[in-house]
């Protein structure tokens, strides 16, 4: 039995829980004494995705013992997600800026996590098999291990303790070059971790510089769907051939057209190609957590054992629809995003 289809248990997302700080871009939050928040993290954007599609979802992330972690807890409970995984130490939640209407992969991002809570997680702290308990699925990102070595060895040890108990396991290749800052370059320490995955999730520029595959030099000149979406399935069979477990690799696509956006993803699993139809819009609202959403879809459909391509189908118009929605988490049911795809 592959891990793929062990889905009778809770899916757990592990990862950082942020509060996103969102200054306009003229400073008028200073004059004003207003500073517009969104509690995020990509791992909570996943979760939330998945409570509110009434999937059986845990969290985990290290928060200080304090009146302020038990208010937000308290507001992950109303939301249906299970926070009972929750470790309690350090002193701080971690922070981070993004001035309005920016993509968190420019320099419009300022982070302020150093000594949070999960950035002082050390191997050895927590146990795993009582976080564990009842889970079937585990999703974590590349976030993690981009904060620090300590922060790579506590991936390594949560993915040995669930691969042990047959979970499976998916990863997003979220890259962030403003992270990443403690010596060691994605690439020495991602392959060792996504080696436990049966679900891997990114693009061909992440895939190469996490994991070393290339991408045909060039190609972002081209424009062109077929070539890309050509690159995508190389990527994902390179994928496939060095890392046996993996059992599906997803790449989504996401080019800027003036202020608007075009869009479209593929899926490689059980050595067929499926790629997705594409969306364009000329406004977009919030481009922060529609790869999460994505990511949630995936988990949504392969937890509740779709076809791939309807699997995929769903995804992708959950991502979209999500940049239209101000904030880290979708607010889209399951039925409103069915809508979209009729449309």
């Amino acid at each position: 039995m592959s891990n793929i289809e062990n889905t009778k248990g809770s899916i757990l997302s592990f990862g950082e829980l942020l509060l996103r700080m969102c200054p306009d871009g003229e400073g008028q939050w200073l004059a004003k004494n207003k500073l517009p928040f969104f509690m995020g993290g990509a791992e909570l954007n996943v979760a939330n995705a998945l409570a509110l599609w009434g999937q059986p979802i845990k969290y985990f992330t290290a928060l200080p013992d304090n009146a302020l972690s038990e208010q937000i807890i308290s507001y992950l409970e109303s939301k249906s997600i299970d926070t009972s995984a929750i470790h309690h130490s350090g002193n701080r939640i971690g922070l981070y800026y993004l001035t309005r209407g920016k993509d968190v992969k420019n320099n419009a991002i300022v982070y302020d996590r150093a000594g949070s809570s999960f950035a002082d997680l050390k191997p050895g702290m927590v146990n795993w098999d009582v976080v564990l308990e009842g889970v079937s699925w585990f999703h974590f990102s590349a976030i993690c291990p981009a904060l620090n070595q300590l922060a790579a060895d506590v991936c390594e040890e949560v993915l040995q303790a669930a691969s042990k108990k047959h979970i499976t396991i998916s990863v997003d290749l979220n890259y962030r070059p403003k992270l990443w800052q403690y010596g060691k370059k994605p690439v020495e320490i991602m392959p060792k971790l996504v080696q436990y995955a049966d679900i891997i999730m990114g693009n061909v520029w992440a895939e190469e510089t996490m994991l070393g595959i290339p991408v045909t030099p060039d190609m972002h000149e081209s424009g062109q769907q077929s070539i890309y979406l050509k690159e995508g399935l190389y990527s994902s069979e390179r994928i496939m051939d060095a890392y046996p477990r993996c059992r599906a690799v997803a790449n989504t696509f996401r080019f800027d057209a003036g202020k608007g956006v075009e869009y479209y993803t593929s899926l490689y699993t059980g050595n067929r190609f499926y790629h997705s139809p594409t969306y364009t819009t000329e406004t977009v609202v919030d481009k922060v957590g529609s790869g999460d959403c994505f990511m949630a879809g995936l988990i949504y459909g392969f937890y509740n054992k779709q076809d791939p391509q309807q699997l995929l189908d769903f995804a992708t118009a959950a991502a979209f629809e999500k940049l239209f929605i101000e904030g880290d988490a979708t607010t889209k049911t399951v039925d409103q995003i069915y809508n979209t795809m009729k449309q």
